[in-house]
């Protein structure tokens, strides 16, 4: 059987899982050591935060965050849903949304990547793991799509050229949302306005839930019936400032975000600050005046 994606376009036990980004401070400057990269899928059903893969998929990690910092993943939805398999996404972004002027457009590609999935350890298809889509029949064809694993698609791992999909981080948080995701259904109603019929006519046959299993969707069709995808990195960074060191961080959503410091390894970590994220950007000033301090953001969950 072939399976082909082809681009058209837990006291609760508490888990906490390290996700550093330790910045050492020095009279000569900033030395950055980094972990795995921390994104986050802002979505109406709520967010996924996702670990990527840095070290063992280097190529692959930074083509997605380069996307990511290019914008084209603010605006973009998912263009396919098969419960139990996949939601895809990464091929097209609305414009002007929110107006009258709504339109759907393919998001600009970049030039194709090597397929990373024997480099590095090797991850399998399962569920919650994020991977690279690609031209049936071309291997090394992944450019701006993406798809999440909604069961354990190990099959995708086969060595032939219409499969070997590079996965390149998993999910951390929201599983839930995924689990939600596959109990949609296809929506066969005849109601449709200007956007989904210029949905149509860009990808064919779109998927949509069924309004009367899924209540937070509105009963019409506008532009928030599309499952959108807004993708942003937790990107850490220290900098001297007058008075101190500033600390600025994109936050988990809902989750406590940690900021700590060490001065000495072997590391005994002092918290800083702990806070509640939103999802936008945090900034926090520490006024001590040291030589010395490795800093890194813990996100509990």
């Amino acid at each position: 059987m072939k399976f082909d994606f082809l681009i058209t376009r837990s006291f609760r036990q508490v888990v906490l899982r390290f996700l550093f980004l330790f910045c050492l401070v020095t009279a000569l400057g900033l030395a950055t050591l980094r972990g795995g990269t921390l994104v986050q899928f802002r979505s109406a059903f709520g967010d996924l935060e996702l670990e990527l893969y840095d070290n063992d998929k280097p190529v692959t990690v930074q083509n997605f965050i380069r996307y990511i910092q290019s914008g084209a993943y603010s605006n973009e939805f998912s263009h396919r849903l098969v419960p139990g398999f996949v939601v895809q996404g990464g091929g097209f972004a609305v414009i002007n949304r929110g107006t009258t002027n709504v339109g759907i457009v393919p998001i600009p590609t970049f030039p194709s990547i090597t397929n990373e999935f024997g480099v590095g350890r090797r991850f399998s298809n399962v569920f919650g793991t994020v991977a690279m889509a690609k031209l049936g029949g071309n291997t090394n064809s992944a450019t701006s799509q993406w798809f999440i694993n909604l069961a354990n698609n190990s099959f995708l791992d086969a060595p032939d050229t219409n499969n070997l999909f590079v996965v390149f981080g998993h999910v951390i948080r929201g599983t839930n949302i995924l689990n939600t995701l596959s109990a949609f259904q296809n929506y066969t109603g005849t109601q449709k306005s200007n956007l989904v019929a210029n949905v149509d006519s860009l990808l064919g046959n779109v998927y949509y839930p069924n309004f009367a299993s899924c209540p937070l969707l509105k009963p019409s069709f506008t532009e928030t019936n599309l499952l959108f995808f807004d993708i942003t990195l937790l990107q850490v960074s220290v900098k001297p400032v007058l008075g101190g060191h500033e600390i600025s961080w994109n936050s988990a959503t809902n989750l406590t975000n940690v900021v700590e410091f060490t001065t000495d390894f072997p590391a005994q970590w002092t918290t800083l600050v702990r806070t509640n994220g939103n999802g936008n950007r945090f900034t926090v000033l520490d006024s001590t005046a040291s030589a010395q301090r490795f800093y890194r953001v813990r996100v509990e969950y």
